[in-house]
């Protein structure tokens, strides 16, 4: 049965990255927001830092790839607040072995598209700014690392909401860790408790993970210690990625327990009253 609802998710994941790039509206949320920061970068291309020789835009092009990178756990969340909304996981539920299935369809569709985006913005982004280099491997393994640290947590997320209108709710304070972790500004310029909050959360070390892969090795002296801290970078997305991964499959298991065709229909009802 293991065997079948892999194969199931494989299948199911592959058939919904396609249909993102097939479906105007999702086709026009992969342009959008790689677009929107490719002209914030545009802007910052030319500004300098203080003394350190790197551009505001060298900085901060890896902290946004890894700031996409990170939003796959508000994606993840929206996602499985919509199927739970429409009935999708209660149909999954239904199906022997389905939840599995339908968790590693999710993760292959977002972490797709995500993928799918971090290019059409770092492809151009190299041409934009100056300064930057390229080391594979670890862009490579921050990505994956990165990807297993968060996407758990955003399926645990998507299952505590029970629609997408209060799980527009993880929006705003995701956006507040978000300019508080180095994104387009380094964190040593911040006050230390701002610090001491952002490296708690993936956002950062993503970021830094990002930078250390794009930016030459001088770059570092404007990070926090100087260095890149490649050893607590996976420290912490580690734990973070252990953490979701050993919570996300019982908290999807309870959570479809309390499914049922009249909370679906429930939940439809009020979204019905909402529209009218």
């Amino acid at each position: 049965m293991t065997t079948i609802s892999v194969k199931a998710g494989l299948t199911r994941g592959r058939i919904e990255l396609r249909q993102s790039f097939t479906n105007g509206a999702d086709l026009w949320s992969h342009f959008f927001w790689p677009l929107l920061m490719l002209a914030v970068l545009y802007f910052m291309r030319d500004r300098a830092f203080g003394m350190s020789g790197f551009t505001l835009g060298a900085l901060a092009l890896p902290g946004i790839l890894g700031m996409n990178a990170a939003f796959g756990l508000v994606s993840m969340s929206q996602q499985l607040t919509a199927d739970r909304e429409d009935g999708t996981l209660l149909r999954a539920k239904a199906t022997p072995d389905g939840m599995r299935g339908y968790l590693i369809g999710k993760i292959i569709s977002v972490a797709g598209g995500l993928i799918a985006d971090l290019a059409i913005f770092l492809i151009p982004g190299l041409f934009l700014i100056d300064g930057l280099r390229i080391d594979a491997a670890a862009l490579i393994w921050v990505l994956a690392l990165g990807l297993v640290a968060t996407l758990p947590a955003g399926a645990i997320l998507g299952s505590v909401f029970t629609s997408p209108r209060s799980q527009g709710l993880l929006t705003l304070p995701i956006l507040g860790l978000i300019a508080i972790s180095g994104i387009f500004y380094p964190i040593a310029a911040l006050p230390g408790w701002l610090q001491a909050v952002a490296q708690g959360f993936p956002f950062y070390w993503l970021g830094l993970g990002m930078r250390s892969a794009l930016l030459p090795d001088a770059a570092a002296a404007v990070e926090i210690a100087g260095s890149w801290r490649h050893l607590e970078t996976v420290a912490v997305l580690g734990a973070w990625a252990v953490t979701g991964l050993l919570l996300a499959p019982a908290v999807l298991r309870r959570m479809a327990r309390k499914e049922s065709g009249s909370r679906v229909a429930e939940r439809r009802e009020r979204a019905l009253r909402r529209i009218g």
